[in-house]
Order: structure tokens, then C-alpha cells, then sequence
């Protein structure tokens, strides 16, 4: 599928590996999140439909209720999630959500 991202902060993590300024400057510390936000958009592109995405149970994919938008996970075991509307052209990512408020603190 056709991804495009709507930050270009994401489109330069995933690009480069890295970033070094913005509010995903945190993020990038943690080489096995970067390698699996990267990993995430590679299954994006490679998936004919959104539908593919559910055969990785690990991504965890769901459509949003309240929302127009879509959800994947980073990384297993971790709560950072991937934002992103689908459309007929493809993917748009739009936000990579850091914080835990969504699935709250388990440990």
C-alpha cells in the first residue's frame, strides 16, 4: 500500500533511524522501538490491504471508535502505537503516540 506521513519527523525516523530535535527526540533513544516503528511501516507498505495487518497479532491492529483513524502497535509488549487514516490512495500516518494513557500502567 502506499504510506505517506502527515509529520515529517516520522517520514525522517523512518528514513534515517534517527532524529535529533521535536517531540519524538525521546523516542529514537530506544534503538528497539525505532527498529520496530520501522519494521510496523515496512508491513504497511508490503500489505495489499489493511485487512493484511490483522494476521500480526503482535501489531494489534484496531479501527478507533471515536475516531476516524486506525491503530497499530510499535512493538510488542510496549504501549506506542502508530495513528493513521486510511483512505483510498493508501495510509496517511499521522502520529506516533507515546504516552500510556490509553492502556494505563500495567506493571
Amino acid at each position: 500500500m502506499n504510506v505517506t506521513f502527515k509529520d515529517p519527523d516520522l517520514k525522517t525516523i523512518y528514513d534515517e533511524g534517527t532524529i535529533s530535535h521535536g517531540r519524538y527526540k525521546i523516542f529514537c533513544r530506544n534503538v528497539k522501538l525505532v527498529q520496530g516503528f520501522i519494521r510496523a511501516v515496512d508491513l504497511m507498505i508490503d500489505a495489499t490491504s489493511t485487512e493484511d495487518l490483522k494476521i500480526f497479532s503482535y501489531l494489534h491492529y484496531e479501527k478507533l471508535k471515536h475516531e476516524e483513524k486506525s491503530s497499530i502497535r510499535v512493538l510488542n509488549g510496549y504501549v506506542h502505537r502508530l495513528l493513521f487514516t486510511e483512505n483510498e490512495h493508501g495510509i496517511e500516518v499521522e502520529l506516533l503516540e507515546i504516552d500510556d494513557k490509553h492502556y494505563g500502567k500495567k506493571r
